[in-house]
C-alpha cells in the first residue's frame, strides 16, 4: 500500500528568473510578428521593424543575464530561470540567422 506524502517547502521561484522569461516571451512574440509581417508583405515593411528587432536583441540579452543572475540564488525554484535563458537563446538565434542570411544572401 502506497502512503501519500506531501512535502513542504518555502521555496519560491526567483522574481529575475521570471523577469527574464517575460522578456523572452516579449522578445520572441515580437521578432515572431515582425518576421511573419515580412514575409506577408514579401520584404517591404517600413524601418520601424529594424528598430524592433534591435530592441528584442537587447531584450534578450537583458533576459539571459537576469536568468544567469537568478540562478545563482539559493534555495529557489529554477523553472523560469531555465526558460527564461532558453527563450532569449533562441530569440539571439533567430537573430543572427536573419542576420546572417541579410549579409549573405
Amino acid at each position: 500500500m502506497k502512503k501519500n506524502s506531501f512535502m513542504f517547502t518555502n521555496k519560491e521561484h526567483t522574481l529575475k528568473g521570471i523577469m527574464a522569461t517575460i522578456l523572452g516571451v516579449i522578445s520572441l512574440s515580437s521578432l515572431g510578428y515582425i518576421i511573419m509581417d515580412s514575409y506577408a508583405k514579401a520584404g517591404k515593411v517600413p524601418q520601424q521593424y529594424g528598430a524592433v528587432a534591435f530592441l528584442t536583441m537587447i531584450f534578450a540579452f537583458t533576459g539571459i543575464v537576469l536568468g544567469v543572475m537568478s540562478k545563482s540564488d539559493r534555495d529557489k525554484f529554477y523553472f523560469f530561470s531555465y526558460l527564461g535563458i532558453v527563450l532569449n537563446v533562441l530569440v539571439l538565434a533567430a537573430l543572427s540567422v536573419i542576420l546572417y542570411a541579410g549579409a549573405y544572401a
